[in-house]
C-alpha cells in the first residue's frame, strides 16, 4: 500500500505509518494528500503527526497552501492549518492569522488562532492583539475562556492597559474574565479556577 492509500486507511495505525513515512520522505508531491487529510482525520495522534510531516516539506511550498486552508468550510481545516502554522513559525502569516479568524464561530479555531497569532506576533503589535482578543471576554464555556486568558498571559506586560479597560466594561462576565486573566498575568501558576475566584473576591471589594 501506498503513502497516499495509507492515509485514507480504515485502521488508524496504518494511517499512523502511512503520516510517518510521508514525514520522512519529505517529498513536495504529498502535500496536497496530507493538507486533504488534516481536514478529515478524526484521530487526534495522527493529526499531530501530520501536522510533523507538512512541517518536513519546504516551506515556500507549504505555508501558502495552509493560507489557503484557513479561507475552508470545514472547521477542522481552519484549525489544524492554523496549528501546522505555528509549528512552521512564519511570521508573514500574521496579517491573516490575526483577522477574522480570532473571532471564528467555531471553539477549535478561535483557540487555535489565538494561539497561532500569540507565536508568531511581530515586536510592537502585541497590545493591539491583545485588544483584538479581549473582545472574546465572557465568552463560551471554562475550557474556551482558559484558552483566551493563557493566550493573553503570553503577551506579557503589554496587556495590562488592554485588562484594565476591560475591567470596566458593562458586563459582569467580561469584568470577571479580564480580572482572572490579570491574576493569571501576576501569577501563571495559579489555577484558572482559583484565578476566577479571586478575581470575584476582587470585584465584590471593588
Amino acid at each position: 500500500m501506498g503513502i497516499v492509500d495509507g492515509l485514507g486507511a480504515a485502521a488508524s495505525s496504518v494511517r499512523l505509518r502511512a503520516v510517518m513515512a510521508a514525514g520522512t520522505s519529505a517529498e513536495p508531491g504529498l502535500l496536497e494528500a496530507l493538507v486533504g487529510r488534516c481536514a478529515v482525520e478524526p484521530d487526534f495522534f495522527v493529526r499531530d503527526m501530520l501536522t510533523w510531516a507538512l512541517t518536513r516539506l519546504p516551506a515556500e511550498v507549504t505555508v501558502p497552501r495552509l493560507v489557503v486552508e484557513l479561507g475552508s468550510s470545514v472547521a477542522q481545516a481552519r484549525s489544524q492549518a492554523l496549528h501546522t502554522l505555528s509549528k512552521i513559525g512564519d511570521r508573514s502569516v500574521y496579517p491573516v492569522v490575526s483577522g477574522a479568524l480570532l473571532h471564528d464561530g467555531d471553539d477549535e479555531v478561535a483557540r487555535a488562532a489565538w494561539r497561532t497569532a500569540v507565536a508568531l506576533v511581530p515586536e510592537g503589535e502585541g497590545e493591539r492583539l491583545a485588544g483584538e482578543l479581549v473582545r472574546e471576554f465572557g465568552r463560551g464555556d471554562r475550557e474556551r475562556r482558559l484558552s483566551l486568558s493563557r493566550a493573553l498571559v503570553g503577551l506579557g506586560s503589554v496587556v495590562e492597559p488592554v485588562l484594565e479597560a476591560a475591567m470596566g466594561s458593562v458586563d459582569e462576565a467580561v469584568r470577571e474574565h479580564a480580572a482572572a486573566t490579570g491574576v493569571l498575568l501576576r501569577d501563571p501558576e495559579v489555577g484558572f479556577d482559583a484565578a476566577v475566584h479571586e478575581a470575584t473576591r476582587i470585584m465584590a471589594l471593588g
